[in-house]
């Protein structure tokens, strides 16, 4: 039974579909650009898109990461990473002294904050709004960073007790004590939020979106997760009760173990999600789009003991996605929401997907491994989708395609009616611009014909992940004219 029709499911609300025209983006993460910053290297990217034919530049989390730099376990669902600020740009700004881009990045920080006490009285204004208006987040971000550092990036529960359980006396005195560093921290936070704001409007003026992305879970040493403990599944010293996870598969027989706290969704939903309405409207501050990482696990979640090593012992437990993204459309109509919904999806995961109009993911490498009936192979494809060719988390199209078997190979080039004398990846780039998906997205390794040595991230390896950057050169001069007549070919130019 197709339950799209079964009277027993909710029924589509009217969500209209999110793409007002074929489009064409780029994955890149901030970090991999040249510089790894919000400076020039930034704007020049957002030109190099916008030649190409590009309208939307898509990216992964932008928060502040822990020191193996994912960007899917940040301190903050709201910060962003000061890792990004561009010094380059507080010196065109005159918060510091043109010679300071050869000091240290904290020293030059600093410096910055000291520059902007002596900006005109409209600056001063600008950075008492924005701590004005973000302080429902801001204020315990800081002061998490602040004794973070004092305690030499100690996680939040193995602190002392008293500021561990956010001690009313505790924290009084820490703020005072601690005073500097905690505005430190916030200024950290309004030159992020200036520097990316302007380049949105930079990106913005030129037809471009900015697609974020927002994992489901955070980071148990997070701010979030010390300063609403309520919210999540932990014990009174801040241990994790369980963690999420997925199930053992054919891709792991122990399943994926992830580590992160799960929520306590009955007290989320009994104060009218107003934890998630929060993180989405800062979210769509920064972005114009965003992917949802494991929407599944809106639907049900995999729950593990967390005494357990691996996630074979786990169950699965009902979420209340229904209410929450009801909420969620009440507030913010339409929901400009893409999901992950990769990996095996129950029909009811598929249903709230459809009800609230939210396009799903469809990945070109993994479209060759079954028959005709593979959802991913583009004869299957639905107009309101997002193809890919792979993603951040996948070898990169050339580096996959050579290590297929000479049987496999030939059968990707039979579908794909590849002619010989094309090399890969553009076979397969040029399927994803073929789609009836609205939106189909090219990481830049395969907009360079880059092997998998450059490759973002390899699951399940702890170390060696997120710090591949490109280089200007790696662009021959006529990427951008060729990339756009295909773009244009395929009816997404805009």
């Amino acid at each position: 039974m197709n339950t799209a029709d079964d009277p027993h499911m909710p029924k589509a609300v009217d969500a209209p579909l999110l793409f007002d025209q074929r489009r064409a983006g780029v994955l890149l993460h901030p970090t991999s650009l040249p510089s790894g910053e919000l400076g020039p290297d930034a704007y020049r990217f957002v030109d190099f898109l916008t030649a190409a034919g590009s309208s939307v530049w898509q990216m992964l989390p932008l928060g502040p990461p822990h020191e193996d730099a994912s960007p899917y376990q940040c301190m903050s669902t709201h910060a962003g990473s000061e890792r990004l600020i561009s010094i380059a740009q507080l010196v065109e700004w005159a918060w510091l002294a043109k010679d300071a881009e050869s000091l240290p990045r904290h020293i030059a920080l600093k410096a910055a904050r000291e520059g902007l006490a002596r900006a005109p009285a409209e600056m001063q204004d600008a950075y008492q709004r924005f701590k004005s208006e973000h302080a429902h987040w801001l204020d315990d971000y800081a002061l998490y960073r602040a004794l973070r550092a004092e305690y030499h990036d100690a996680a939040w529960w193995q602190w002392p007790a008293a500021l561990r359980d956010r001690d009313a006396a505790a924290m009084t005195a820490a703020q005072q004590q601690l005073a500097a560093a905690v505005e430190q921290v916030r200024f950290e936070q309004f030159a992020f939020f200036r520097q990316w704001l302007a380049l949105k409007q930079y990106a913005n003026s030129r037809g471009l979106l900015l697609f974020g992305d927002l994992p489901i879970f955070v980071a148990h040493d997070s701010a979030e997760v010390w300063a609403q403990r309520g919210y999540f599944a932990i014990d009174d010293q801040g241990q994790l009760l369980t963690v999420a996870g997925v199930p053992p598969d054919y891709f792991s027989a122990t399943g994926q173990r992830w580590g992160n706290p799960l929520y306590r969704w009955e007290r989320m939903q009994a104060d009218g999600f107003a934890w998630w309405l929060a993180r989405l409207r800062t979210q769509l501050e920064l972005y114009d789009l965003l992917r949802i990482d494991h929407f599944r696990g809106f639907e049900a979640y995999w729950e593990i003991p967390a005494d357990e090593p691996t996630a074979i012992n786990g169950r699965w437990v009902q979420a209340p996605g229904e209410a929450l993204f009801a909420t969620l459309h009440q507030h913010i109509d339409p929901l400009p929401l893409i999901a992950e919904d990769l990996g095996v999806i129950t029909p009811p995961v598929d249903v709230l997907r459809r009800k609230y109009g939210l396009p799903g993911m469809k990945i070109l490498q993994f479209a060759f491994d079954s028959g005709a009936d593979n959802p991913y192979l583009p004869h299957n494809h639905e107009r309101n989708s997002v193809v890919y060719t792979g993603t951040h988390d996948n070898a990169t199209t050339l580096g996959w395609f050579d290590n297929l078997s000479v049987e496999q190979r030939q059968h990707v080039l039979d579908y794909l009616g590849a002619d010989a004398r094309e090399a890969m990846p553009w076979p397969v780039i040029r399927a994803a611009l073929a789609s009836v998906a609205d939106l189909a997205i090219l990481p830049m390794q395969d907009v360079l014909v880059l092997g998998s040595e450059h490759r973002m991230n390899l699951p399940g390896t702890p170390t060696g992940n997120w710090s591949w950057r490109f280089e200007w050169a790696h662009i021959p001069p006529e990427s951008a004219a060729s990339l756009r007549r295909m773009i244009e070919l395929y009816g997404r130019l805009t």
